[in-house]
């Protein structure tokens, strides 16, 4: 069943404050819509449960990224367009630009948005491990002020965040104290484009003399929400990159996703792609003595 349009309302106010304070009016009542490519798709097949839509696409306080001397912020309205050509984000942050070069086409990627991104709370978002592993922050508004929280808390469960009813997601901020790391990014999909991840690993690691001094470890599509891998990364500190490296690091992130069956994949070719995916990051790591 298609969607019937003289049943939703859409308003688009010309600020920030405007939209935030629409938003206070009726608590949970207005839906957020900045690039429409997920919530279009459910409009379209007659699915969009919201009646009442608020457009936040043209709001220029969400559209900027700023640069400072500890952090990059990029605002909520920021397309994935934008990241693939800002020069700080391209240069400091490959990660990011690699995942939105990855997600949809090019008419997607000059209308969907980092924020929407966040917001929808897919575990196959293609951006959201990347930004696990970054280490971003998220600023939070309403009209009665903002909050920043760090974003590994924000996903609590499959489409469930911390965002409040009356809260939009303001900016990402992503600390610029990444020299020295390699960095690692591969989606694995029915095509090498425009599909929806069925798994997902970001990668970041600084070594010393053949030995992990510290490794970020976060992948989609293998849970309930994007997952940052702590145990694995706590058991592969500090240890040298051999052999027995591999096998640790396999057993242990087996034990930390929840993957499951679903129309995309099956749990058990989750579970052997992202410990293949694991064991070719390791692998490529300068220094490392494997056998052959």
């Amino acid at each position: 069943m298609r969607a019937n349009p003289t049943e939703y309302e859409l308003v688009a106010p010309g600020t920030l404050q405007e939209a935030l304070a629409l938003h206070a009016s009726e608590p949970g009542s207005w839906l957020p819509i900045a690039g429409g490519t997920d919530l279009m798709v459910l409009y379209a097949a007659g699915r969009l449960q919201s009646r009442k839509l608020i457009s936040i696409a043209a709001l220029r306080e969400l559209r900027n990224i700023e640069v400072a001397s500890a952090e990059v912020r990029v605002g909520a309205g920021c397309t994935y367009t934008d990241l693939r050509q800002h020069p700080v984000i391209t240069k400091e942050f490959p990660l990011l630009a690699r995942a939105a070069a990855w997600t949809g086409g090019i008419a997607n990627q000059n209308r969907g948005t980092l924020g929407g991104n966040i917001a929808n709370a897919s575990p196959a978002g293609d951006s959201l491990p990347v930004l696990l592993a970054y280490d971003a922050d998220l600023i939070l508004v309403s009209a009665s002020g903002e909050r920043r929280i760090p974003y590994r808390t924000f996903h609590t469960g499959y489409k469930k965040t911390l965002l409040a009813p009356d809260e939009l997601i303001h900016s990402i901020c992503m600390p610029r104290n990444l020299s020295g790391y390699k960095c690692y990014a591969r989606k694995v999909g029915a095509r090498n484009a425009q599909a929806i991840s069925k798994v997902f690993l970001a990668a970041m690691v600084r070594i010393s003399n053949a030995t992990i001094k510290d490794i970020r470890l976060a992948a989609g599509s293998v849970g309930p929400v994007p997952i940052r891998l702590a145990g694995t990364e706590r058991a592969l500190a500090g240890q040298p990159i051999n052999d027995s490296l591999l096998e640790l690091a396999g057993k242990v992130m087996a034990e930390e996703i929840q993957p499951i069956d679903d129309i995309r994949s099956t749990a058990g070719y989750r579970t052997v792609v992202l410990r293949n995916l694991l064991g070719e990051f390791l692998q490529s790591l300068p220094g490392a003595r494997f056998a052959s």
